[in-house]
């Protein structure tokens, strides 16, 4: 885009994205509006759509933004694993922190909703299903290889099932109203993996 094509426009542009991206993890997809997104970074009303195309655009970006950053942690993460075994709890810990965002870990159930609604709601706006699924793929690349890394590999169908199980015991959890779904998952894992 030749809006962003200067330092100034791409920092710019930038801080939509990051703003968008803490407005989307907060308030899920009906909180990325274009005011709130230019009052987030400090920027006028205008530069949302002088830097992006639509609103569609901007919450591309958003989600992309958010899930590269989620992937980074899990790569810097595994950087730091050692070609060892490690205790299952760790291990439980470490795919959940991939699965549901380290923000779960101090529990409570409204982060892991948020994340829930975002996953889910990203059927009803198709021009996201092509980041998705690259982004999934590369979720499901760095889960293998840090079940590797702990010395639990799994084939491609049994971390599709560990991740189901996690889907499952989070939703369930979500309904019943428990105020810890990670805790849910983190029981329902250990129950396969121990």
């Amino acid at each position: 885009m030749m809006a962003a094509s200067t330092p100034k426009g791409e920092r710019r542009r930038q801080a939509l994205v990051a703003a968008a991206s803490e407005l989307l993890s907060e308030g899920g997809f009906e909180a990325v509006r274009h005011r709130a997104v230019a009052d987030r970074a400090g920027l006028p009303l205008a530069s949302t759509t002088y830097y992006f195309s639509s609103l569609d655009d901007l919450v591309a970006a958003a989600v992309e933004h958010e899930g590269r950053a989620e992937l980074a942690t899990g790569r810097a993460r595994l950087a730091e694993l050692t070609d060892e075994p490690h205790s299952t709890a760790a291990v439980i810990g470490l795919l959940l922190d991939m699965l549901l965002g380290s923000d779960s870990r101090d529990g409570g159930a409204e982060t892991v909703l948020l994340r829930y609604e975002r996953l889910v709601g990203s059927p009803r706006r198709p021009y996201l299903a092509p980041l998705m699924r690259e982004l999934s793929a590369e979720l499901h690349g760095l889960l293998a290889e840090i079940l590797q890394r702990c010395g639990m590999p799994v084939g491609r169908d049994r971390l599709l099932e560990l991740i189901a199980l996690v889907d499952g015991a989070v939703l369930n959890a979500l309904i019943e109203s428990d105020p810890d779904p990670r805790g849910a998952a983190y029981r329902m894992l250990h129950a396969q993996l121990a």
